[in-house]
């Protein structure tokens, strides 16, 4: 199989990319934003990194999930009894990373995070309708707001979390979830999944708020409607259901105001 190679600053580069993607499941770009100059030197820098006794300085945190992983707490592939021979070093955007390789590694998270995002959005733009229409979240990035951080993935996903975690310097006074599955149409599967996504972020909020902090998030009447307000009353001395004028009358939603952590 021959890849195409698309060049990135092409008029129809994008086009290009996503046909590349649908028939033959790679995307080659020529030209892109990112310079070979910056591989190779973390490539460099990294090895003698790996190859010294100062990686064991940077031990990882179970807590924050940064640091060093050495091949003894390695991943076990699937099907398979022995650990795999690797060695690894998860960096945060407020993760420890040695003072001697900072300045590359941050540059390149910089410059990768905007280039996957303009990949995404052209994955977006040009995948046919059909397929756009499964995208569990929306591929392109929001407008950028003063005074926030935007971080865009799966929540349920542990390493999404733990980059959230890490830029929480403090305990936060609130943490408030709008977050709402992908409807099927069918009312009782909704109402199950995205009272899932609720209990996820109140376990979560848990994990992270001040004592006095609050969790507010959006609910639906269903089956997990009680589920959901017994593990707010669980881990919270004050729970409130709440539903807004602003809400139709015949609309499910409602928003559980939790606060003061037991």
């Amino acid at each position: 199989m021959q890849l195409p190679t698309v060049d990135y600053k092409a008029d129809d580069a994008a086009a290009q990319f996503v046909e590349s993607l649908r028939n033959t499941g790679f995307g080659v770009l020529k030209n892109h934003p990112i310079p070979q100059s910056l591989v190779e030197s973390i490539y460099k820098n990294w090895q003698d990194f790996f190859n010294s006794e100062q990686k064991h300085e940077f031990l990882f945190s179970k807590e924050t999930q940064d640091g060093y992983f050495p091949p003894s707490v390695s991943e076990v592939a699937k099907g398979h009894t022995v650990k795999d021979i690797k060695e690894y070093f998860h960096v945060y955007p407020k993760g420890r990373v040695p003072a001697q390789l900072e300045a590359d590694v941050r540059e390149y998270y910089r410059l990768a995070n905007e280039f996957a995002a303009t990949l995404l959005s052209w994955v977006q733009a040009e995948a046919p309708e059909e397929v756009r229409a499964k995208f569990s979240i929306d591929l392109k990035d929001m407008d950028k707001i003063k005074n926030t951080i935007q971080i865009k993935g799966d929540f349920t996903n542990s390493e999404i979390k733990n980059h959230i975690k890490s830029y929480l310097d403090k305990g936060p006074d609130v943490v408030m979830s709008d977050m709402a599955v992908n409807t099927t149409g069918i009312k009782n599967i909704d109402s199950i999944q995205t009272g899932e996504l609720c209990k996820e972020a109140m376990v979560f909020s848990k994990e992270v708020i001040l004592k006095k902090g609050f969790f507010i998030s959006k609910i639906f009447m269903g089956s997990t409607f009680n589920e959901i307000v017994a593990l707010g009353k669980k881990n919270f001395k004050e729970v409130k259901v709440f539903k807004p004028k602003s809400s139709r009358k015949d609309s499910k939603e409602s928003f559980i105001i939790c606060k003061n952590l037991r």
